[in-house]
């Protein structure tokens, strides 16, 4: 018998979270200081784990303080509170961020089993922050599969979703923009886990771009009904079976063009076609220039419509919490840029909207 994607009972990852001493204590005792808000208003801040990313600390702390003194966006930063305040006494701007010592740091190589092990680590204490309510959100550079981890373990998914999508919204030829999830959080999804994607994607379609009634396309190598792999053949039949408007499947020329407003797919595909499409805006770019087609600025005018600066980061769905997923290779203005994301979702009640709509199953 096939599971139904909205079991509640489901056995998959459930991600309760833990209420251990070990998890409290490194959740919540490394402590933080800096100001509050500091202009009038009591917003909880970002939390930031400061360690991870190709480039931090040295960033992502220089992200941080830029979140804060051009856009007042109050930030905890998590990790070795030695290096850290070394770093924020070097920009000028002791006092402005918060720090909250962590004693681990997860590596970019690492992947879920390695990050959980490591309790004391700079994505924990930011969990744990986040779980217990001192910061809003949380934003991460680091390495997408522990950050997912992580975040399944300390923070725990919202009822009924087995596994949480990335989202990001790609601006698309027509005008506006789609939503491609999931962007790399589960590479390995079982077809009802794509379905609750579409789900997800169609309530942030709604809720963060303002579609009244999103139109939903899978990913596929052809857009005639039946084709693709197994996992897409089964993914198909089930979205059929939903009550979102599933325009069936689509291709790769789809994703910029506006076909669908919400464009879902397996993790591993997602990346696959995130990275490509930054990269292929990046080589066309490059070639307009060099032949002259259009002048400079023209051409950074579109470049910035795909550069990570503008849309900051991804937004992790499925959660209890608002978790924004930077680029590796993010440098301070596209940090700064995820916090002012991560800020604004969180105090929109996206991610609890989102959650609130995960009680309408498919038809039957």
């Amino acid at each position: 018998m096939r599971r139904d994607p909205w079991d509640e009972t489901s056995p998959d990852m459930r991600g309760t979270p833990r209420d251990d001493p070990a998890e409290r204590r490194d959740g919540r005792g490394g402590g933080h200081d800096g100001d509050g808000d500091g202009h009038g208003r009591a917003a909880r801040p970002v939390v930031l784990d400061a360690m991870g990313g190709d480039h931090g600390p040295a960033e992502t702390v220089r992200g941080a303080v830029r979140a804060r003194r051009e856009h007042g966006v109050p930030v905890i930063l998590t990790g070795r509170s030695d290096v850290l305040r070394r770093e924020l006494a070097a920009l000028g701007a002791e006092g402005e961020v918060g720090v909250a010592h962590a004693t681990e740091v997860v590596s970019m190589a690492e992947r879920g089993a390695g990050a959980l092990a490591k309790t004391g680590s700079s994505l924990a204490v930011g969990f744990g922050l986040l779980r217990e309510g001192t910061a809003a959100s949380l934003v991460s550079a680091g390495s997408t599969g522990a950050v997912v981890a992580t975040a399944v373990r300390r923070l725990g998914l919202a009822p009924p979703v087995l596994r949480p999508g990335l989202a990001v919204a790609l601006p698309s030829v027509r005008g506006g923009a789609t939503v491609l999830i999931d962007a790399g959080a589960t590479v390995d999804p079982s077809p009802e886990m794509i379905a609750q994607f579409a789900l997800l994607g169609v309530s942030y379609a709604q809720l963060v771009l303002g579609v009244a009634d999103p139109s939903v396309g899978l990913l596929s190598i052809g857009a005639e009904p039946g084709k693709g792999n197994r996992l897409t053949r089964r993914a198909e039949e089930l979205l059929r079976w939903t009550p979102l408007r599933f325009h069936g499947t689509v291709e790769g020329h789809d994703v910029l063009a506006g076909t669908v407003d919400v464009i879902v797919t397996d993790g591993f595909t997602g990346n696959v076609v995130l990275k490509n499409v930054e990269g292929t805006v990046r080589a066309t770019l490059a070639l307009l220039a060099r032949h002259g087609v259009a002048g400079p600025e023209r051409l950074r005018e579109v470049g910035r419509l795909y550069d990570p600066d503008t849309h900051g980061g991804a937004v992790l769905l499925g959660l209890t919490g608002t978790v924004v997923v930077a680029h590796g290779s993010s440098r301070a203005s596209t940090i700064a840029r995820a916090c002012v994301v991560a800020r604004d979702l969180a105090e929109g009640g996206v991610v609890a909207r989102v959650r609130d709509r995960l009680t309408i199953k498919p038809a039957r």
